[in-house]
C-alpha cells in the first residue's frame, strides 16, 4: 500500500461521524477547555496513528486523551502520559527526542508506529461495544498499512482487552489471554505484549517506572531479532 493511499485513508477517518455520542463529546471538550489551553484551537476530530509505516513495533493505546491528542491532533502528545512514555521510548532508542508536545515538534519514531484502538475520546474512557466495533473496521484498515509489524505493545489493560477483542473478531481466537505487564502472547504471526499504561496514576503509585518500561521496550526489540533468526 502506498503513502498516497494512507493519506487518503487518514482524510476519511478525520471526517468520520459514525458515533454520534463521541462526536458530541469531542466537540464538548473543545468548547470546555482547561484554563491552560483556553487560547488553543482544539483538533476535536478522530485520530489516526503516526510513525514509520514500515515499523515492526506497533504501540496501541485505547483512545485519544481529552486534552492530549484530542487537543493536539496526535496520539500521546501534549499530556503527562506522553511526557513519561517518550522519555522511555527515547532511552530505548525508539525515537529521536524525549518529548512529544505538538505535531510540529520534530519528533521522529524509529521502527515504531503508535495508534489507538478507538479513534475518538469516549466519556469516562469507556467506549460502547458499538463504538469499538465501528472503530475496529478503521483499526483493521490502519493495520493493513503496517505490513512489517511483528510486535504489538498494548498500553494498559483496556487497550489490551480491545486488541484481544479485535483479534477475536478477525482471527476467531479461542484461548483466553490475561493482561499482565510484560506478558507475551503469540497470535498468528504476531507477538502481543501487555504493558502498564504510562499514566500519572501508574507512575505516581510506582506501578510503573522508567526502568520497567524501557526494559519492556528492549524486550520487544529482542523478540523481533529472535523471530528474524528463526525465519533465516
Amino acid at each position: 500500500m502506498t503513502k498516497l493511499n494512507f493519506y487518503n485513508f487518514k482524510d476519511k477517518v478525520f471526517k468520520c461521524k459514525k458515533c454520534t455520542r463521541l462526536v458530541k463529546f469531542r466537540k464538548l471538550i473543545s468548547v470546555k477547555k482547561r484554563k491552560s489551553y483556553l487560547n488553543e484551537k482544539y483538533w476535536a476530530k478522530p485520530i489516526v496513528g503516526y510513525g514509520n509505516l514500515n515499523a515492526e513495533i506497533l504501540f496501541v493505546g485505547l483512545a485519544p486523551a481529552a486534552h492530549g491528542a484530542t487537543r493536539t491532533g496526535r496520539v500521546f502528545t501534549g499530556d503527562k502520559s506522553a511526557d513519561f512514555l517518550f522519555k522511555c521510548l527515547f532511552k530505548a532508542k525508539l525515537c529521536n527526542q524525549p518529548y512529544s508536545t505538538n505535531r510540529t515538534d520534530g519528533l521522529k519514531l524509529y521502527n515504531t508506529y503508535i495508534t489507538t484502538a478507538l479513534k475518538c475520546v469516549p466519556p469516562g474512557d469507556k467506549p460502547t461495544t458499538a463504538e469499538l466495533q465501528n472503530c475496529f473496521s478503521i483499526f483493521d484498515k490502519e493495520l493493513m498499512f503496517l505490513e512489517k509489524k511483528r510486535v504489538i505493545i498494548a498500553l494498559g489493560k483496556i487497550a489490551f482487552d480491545a486488541c484481544i477483542k479485535y483479534f477475536t473478531n478477525y482471527y476467531n481466537l479461542q484461548k483466553k489471554h490475561k493482561f499482565k505487564h510484560s506478558a507475551v502472547y503469540k497470535i498468528k504471526d504476531l507477538y502481543l505484549i501487555g504493558c502498564y499504561h504510562p499514566s500519572p496514576r501508574n507512575v505516581n503509585t510506582k506501578r510503573i517506572n522508567q526502568l520497567k518500561m524501557v526494559n519492556l521496550f528492549l524486550k520487544a526489540q529482542k523478540l523481533i531479532k529472535h523471530k528474524l533468526q528463526n525465519e533465516l
